[in-house]
């Protein structure tokens, strides 16, 4: 009986299931607040109104097909008719993607690609931590994941649950597994257990504090390395990503190039990407655990952090905790990777010029920056509508100042004309 009523709810909870076969999309009612516990949901909130919201449609769909096969139910939701959802789940913008499972409530901040919300539901639709338990699978796991975590070890232990609380941290953002020696086998390096690794570039990197002892420090160093381990070495950096990226706490060290409308990079600019990124991958014991390396393929993401425009193809690091910024003294044609480990090492001893920072008076300049950068950007746009936005206003204003002042102006004229008149006949 209960299943029966479930299934009621269900069924009027989806008002329209998408009219083509392809589209697996469920469009939503306000009875989602009834069952919205009874995930796993991946529901975007959106308005017809939103150029945002219509830009993420034909992505949408593709990660209802996608998921499909899965037992996470992919849906929409107007929020301008359902506004009591909207209410009770806090939106503030849209589209807003949200994941719910059980009492969890999850709001993602990525990309808004098809791959990378795919990633986003997967992880969280699974457990905590997954159990490994064949050989097989990590070759697997190696094929379909970039970056992923692996605690190898009884389930039992300080070490396992600081790893597992940890996980349900960062769940959102990296995968995390565990299994035993004889199943891990030659996949990764066992000198004992329990041991944690994390998997990048086709290596496993082992976490060298295994023997702290006391469990507030151990709980903190595990924290600290699964924030900076959890992106690969040299990742495309995003608007979606940047944010996470800053909370690792290390000195950003970015390649700015550009790609064309087909994500493709130019010649030059891949030479000068591939040169910045052969630093890391030579020097990594070297360099990684105080800079994270990463490439921007979007200047205008740089330009609002420089305050400027620059060049392309530029290199620029950035320290995440101070927002100051650096750029080598160099031209980017001039510069070789011995001059960039040069750069960083000037930085590491804190002899090199920085720009920005938090203070009142850089923090006035760089929302000034943005508005002027904003302002350029819809000329360039539509100049048109920026005509209409703008000189519509300073139309009507000028109108209003008309009216105000010459008025008094003409008025001030016939004083003076009547006052002449009076003159002439006193003196008459």
């Amino acid at each position: 009986m209960v299943s029966l009523i479930r299934l009621f709810i269900f069924i009027a909870c989806t008002v329209i299931v998408s009219s083509t076969e392809a589209s697996r999309v469920l469009e939503l009612s306000d009875k989602l607040l009834d069952i919205h516990k009874e995930g796993p949901w991946l529901i975007m909130m959106y308005a017809p109104w939103c150029a945002h919201c219509k830009r993420l449609e034909p992505v949408w769909a593709h990660v209802a097909q996608y998921l499909h096969s899965t037992s996470i139910r992919v849906g929409r939701i107007d929020c301008t008719r359902f506004k009591n959802v909207a209410h009770t789940f806090q939106i503030k913008g849209f589209p807003t993607i949200m994941f719910f499972k059980g009492d969890q409530q999850f709001v993602y901040n990525g990309d808004r690609t098809r791959d990378e919300i795919v990633k986003f539901a997967l992880r969280l639709s699974g457990p905590v931590v997954q159990e490994v338990t064949r050989t097989t699978s990590f070759d697997t796991l190696k094929k379909d994941r970039e970056v992923y975590f692996l605690y190898v070890g009884e389930r039992s232990g300080m070490i396992w649950d600081i790893y597992h609380n940890v996980a349900s941290i960062f769940q959102p953002h990296a995968f995390f597994y565990q299994s035993h020696p004889v199943v891990v086998d030659k996949h990764a390096p066992i000198v004992k257990t329990p041991t944690l690794f994390v998997y990048k570039e086709n290596s496993h990197y082992n976490f060298s504090g295994h023997d702290i002892t006391d469990r507030k420090k151990l709980n903190e160093t595990i924290y600290k390395w699964v924030n900076a381990e959890r992106f690969p070495t040299f990742p495309k950096v995003t608007q979606g990503n940047i944010y996470q990226l800053y909370l690792t706490g290390k000195n950003l060290v970015l390649a700015v190039v550009e790609e064309n409308p087909l994500e493709e990079v130019s010649p030059d600019m891949l030479e000068f990407k591939d040169m910045v990124e052969s630093v890391i991958k030579r020097k990594r014991q070297k360099y990684h655990d105080h800079f994270q390396f990463g490439w921007v393929a979007n200047p205008e993401l740089v330009n609002r952090i420089a305050m400027m425009v620059v060049p392309l193809p530029s290199l620029i690091v950035i320290n995440t905790t101070t927002n100051h910024h650096y750029f080598p003294e160099d031209e980017p044609e001039k510069l070789t990777p011995h001059a960039i480990e040069l750069f960083l090492e000037h930085i590491r001893n804190e002899n090199a010029p920085k720009y920005g920072g938090n203070s009142f008076v850089v923090k006035i300049y760089r929302s000034w920056f943005e508005v002027k950068s904003s302002l350029v950007s819809m000329w360039q746009g539509n100049p048109i509508l920026t005509l209409v936005l703008f000189g519509l206003p300073a139309g009507f204003l000028s109108l209003i100042c008309y009216n105000i002042w010459c008025p008094d102006i003409f008025d001030a004229d016939d004083e003076e004309e009547e006052n002449a008149e009076a003159s002439h006949k006193k003196k008459d």
